[in-house]
C-alpha cells in the first residue's frame, strides 16, 4: 500500500529528523529547511498533508500558511513552541487546519496527522447525497467546488471553515456540542481543545459580518453548542 507523502517544514535539523523518526513508519517525509523551500515543493508535486513550523527566519509560518492557501486546499497542521491563543487565532486565520505545541507527544502528532488527511480524504471524495449548490437568502454553498458565496461573491473560508459551515447547514435541526464538531469535522475526539471549535466559530462569524452576509446562521444554545439559524429565526 502506497504511503500518504508529508511535506514537514522546520528550519531546526534536529527538530526534521526527530519529525522522520516519528512519522516515517507511516507517512513518505520530504523535508525542507524553510518557507521559501516548501512553496517550491508544492508548485512541483502533490503531498497529502504539510506540517509546518511557525518561527522560522525567512517566511513564517503564518505567512507560509496564507501562501499555500493561494493554490492549495492541503492540510496544514502548525508546529510551534508558542501556545498562546492569539497565536493559533491566527493560524487558523491564515488556513491552517490543526496546531500542536511543542514539545509534543509522537502518539498524539501521529493521530493528528492521520486524522487530518483522512478528513481532507472524505471531503474531496465524490458524495452524490450531498452534492450541489445550497441557496439560503443571500448565502450560497457550492458543494461541488467547497465554495461558500455572499451575494454571488466568493468569500475566502479555510477547509475546516467549509466543513463547519456545511455540516451546520445540512443538520438545521440538530445542535451539534464542542465534541461533536470535533468528531466530525476533525476526526479526533478528546484530543484537540474544544477552543479549536469556538476559534473557527469567531472567525466565520465575523467574514460573514465584514461581507454583510444578511443573517447570522451559526446560533449559539448556551450551555450545549451550536446549531444553523435560519434568516426567519435570527430576526
Amino acid at each position: 500500500m502506497k504511503k500518504e507523502k508529508v511535506l514537514v517544514v522546520d528550519d531546526e535539523w534536529n527538530m526534521r529528523q526527530l519529525l522522520n523518526i516519528q512519522l516515517s513508519s507511516r507517512f513518505d517525509i520530504k523535508e525542507v529547511g524553510s518557507g521559501i523551500e516548501a512553496l517550491e515543493v508544492l508548485k512541483k508535486e502533490m503531498v497529502d498533508l504539510v506540517i509546518l513550523d511557525l518561527m522560522m527566519p525567512d517566511l513564517d509560518g503564518w505567512q507560509v500558511c496564507k501562501k499555500i492557501r493561494e493554490t492549495s486546499q492541503v492540510p496544514i497542521l502548525m508546529l510551534t513552541a508558542r501556545g498562546d491563543v492569539k497565536d493559533k487565532v491566527q493560524g487558523f486565520t491564515v488556513g491552517a487546519d490543526d496546531y500542536l505545541v511543542k514539545p509534543f507527544n509522537p502518539e498524539e502528532l501521529l493521530a493528528r496527522s492521520k486524522a487530518l488527511i483522512r478528513r481532507s480524504t472524505l471531503s474531496s471524495e465524490s458524495n452524490p447525497q450531498s452534492e450541489g449548490i445550497i441557496e439560503i437568502s443571500d448565502l450560497k454553498i457550492d458543494q461541488n467546488e467547497r465554495q461558500v458565496f455572499i451575494k454571488n461573491d466568493l468569500l475566502e473560508v479555510t477547509p475546516k471553515e467549509f466543513d463547519l459551515i456545511q455540516l451546520l447547514v445540512l443538520n438545521p435541526r440538530t445542535t451539534f456540542t464542542r465534541d461533536m464538531l470535533l468528531d466530525h469535522i476533525w476526526g479526533i475526539h478528546g484530543v484537540l481543545d474544544i477552543r479549536t471549535v469556538d476559534s473557527h466559530v469567531k472567525n466565520v462569524r465575523e467574514k460573514f459580518r465584514k461581507n454583510n452576509l444578511s443573517f447570522n446562521p451559526i446560533k449559539t444554545v448556551w450551555g450545549r453548542g451550536y446549531k444553523f439559524q435560519a434568516p426567519e429565526e435570527a430576526q
